[in-house]
């Protein structure tokens, strides 16, 4: 089995795997997220682009993987699969599940920020 099959059991395209990596920085800042009594996260802002990039808690992520952050399809995809519950565009509650998938590029487009 590859690393990229047990990185995603549920199948997710890109776009997915990029907007829930967002969705899961996200929910480690509290300035982003309340956590809720049942292990859900709940996200009370996203992040906004400037130039070519946007914060993310304390990492930066260009804007061209962050276009799912505004694709209600993808949240549509990710509420059927049980890793968040979408109440697009406005905000997002992440499971438990959704916390713990291990999508297997955060390295890849989260960065560590220069300011």
């Amino acid at each position: 089995m590859t690393k990229t099959a047990r990185s995603n059991p549920l199948k997710l395209n890109a776009l997915q795997l990029k907007t829930l990596v967002l969705f899961q920085e996200l929910a480690r800042h509290p300035e982003t997220a309340s956590r809720l009594d049942n292990g859900d996260v709940f996200l009370n802002r996203l992040p906004t682009p400037h130039g070519n990039h946007f914060h993310v808690g304390r990492k930066v992520a260009l804007s061209k993987d962050a276009t799912g952050l505004s694709n209600k399809a993808v949240w549509a995809v990710l509420d059927r699969k049980g890793l968040i519950r979408s109440s697009f565009p406005l905000a997002v509650t992440i499971t438990p599940d959704g916390l713990a998938y291990d999508s297997g590029i955060a390295d890849e487009i989260l960065h560590g920020s220069d300011h």
